[in-house]
């Protein structure tokens, strides 16, 4: 593909799950009757711009980005600022209850995660089919494979799955597991909690690179009827969707949990990574594109919960916070917090940035 149709499939992709996000918090903010300047996919000069009974609907000249103009909203930027003057007070952010402010805070994130529902419904539904796996029970072990020699034995349950680099499953099916190690990269032993005979014991064992199944394997067999086809249609195509999309949430929560410890640094990426991955995968054709798209979505949900008061996640915390003292935080406080805030998101995405150019120029 060309660089311009890469460029243009980024765009499109950032653009769906950022506006998206923002459409979120417009909805419950006109539900709660919070007044909505403007509801804008982009950012920058408009080009393109729609008046409703209320609220103005725009596109804006640099399409990564989005934004929703709610009155009262104290984290506004310039370009965000409504002027509150002739607008009552219980129609501001701050003028409702502080759950309603909550629910407003948190339905961004929560479009992220269902616009992932939604497209993995909807590739279940056009495949017509999902595979549904049992639980992760142990049937066979190969002679003289790693994980006899480990000690793994028939009839182990596996309860959780842990790489090297802190990132783990509790798969709660084979198939799980089967996707979750098939993106094992070989650096490091897995670290296996099981069940056996009601006791639970950890075991570590060494995966050997199988050159027939392109994979990393460790020579655990499990039952004939340990997958399940089961045909998807318009009725259960949402349940399944739902399914895939919290399997994906908890390896990605997982992921990210790493990097608090310090490790997994290397795989972080910023936006010239995710244009990389994006070139790359919708070069397979459209299903794997919109299931990126999903999979980003959901990333994007996940680091917004994060409770750093420039995310959704941290002005939840602030919020409780104010709950709990039974006040506002002081202006001063508050100015100090975002500040610190801002500095922490700058300085990740210098990093990831470079981390994103140096992975580029060794590739």
């Amino acid at each position: 593909m060309s660089i311009i149709i890469n460029l243009l499939l980024f765009v499109i992709l950032l653009s769906v799950i950022v506006s998206l996000h923002e459409l979120g918090h417009l909805i419950s903010a006109k539900i709660f009757g919070v007044y909505c300047k403007e509801y804008a996919i982009g950012m920058g000069p408009k080009i393109w711009s729609y008046q409703g009974k209320e609220t103005e609907y725009s596109i804006r000249a640099f399409p990564l980005g989005g934004f929703v103009a709610m009155a009262g909203d104290e984290n506004s930027s310039l370009e965000t600022a409504v002027d509150t003057t002739d607008i009552p007070f219980e129609r501001t952010l701050k003028g409702i209850a502080k759950w309603k402010q909550i629910i407003v805070m948190m339905s961004g994130i929560m479009m992220n995660i269902l616009l992932a529902v939604f497209i993995y419904s909807m590739v279940f539904l056009a495949d017509g089919a999902y595979v549904k796996g049992t639980k992760p029970v142990v049937v066979s072990v190969l002679e003289s494979s790693p994980a006899e020699v480990a000690g793994l034995k028939e009839g182990d349950l596996i309860e959780k799955i842990t790489f090297e680099n802190g990132i783990y499953l509790k798969p709660s099916d084979y198939i799980e597991m089967i996707s979750f190690t098939s993106a094992y990269d070989g650096n490091g032993p897995w670290i296996l909690e099981i069940e056996r005979d009601g006791k639970d014991l950890t075991i570590e064992v060494m995966p050997e690179y199988d050159e027939s199944q392109d994979r990393f394997m460790v020579g655990i067999g499990f039952s004939n009827e340990a997958t399940e086809l089961v045909n998807v249609n318009i009725f259960n195509c949402f349940y399944y969707g739902f399914k895939y999309a919290f399997f994906i949430l908890r390896i990605t929560w997982s992921s990210l949990l790493t990097l608090f410890q310090g490790k997994n640094l290397e795989s972080v990426s910023g936006p010239v990574g995710i244009y990389d991955t994006v070139a790359q995968t919708a070069s397979l054709g459209f299903f794997y594109y919109i299931q990126l798209m999903a999979a980003i979505s959901i990333n994007v949900g996940i680091i917004n919960a994060f409770p750093l008061p420039i995310f959704d996640g941290g002005r939840v915390v602030l919020l409780i916070i104010e709950c709990i003292i039974g006040k506002p935080l002081s202006e001063k406080a508050s100015n100090m917090i975002m500040n610190i805030s801002m500095a922490l998101l700058m300085a990740l995405l210098i990093f990831v940035t470079y981390n994103d150019i140096v992975k580029l120029i060794g590739g």
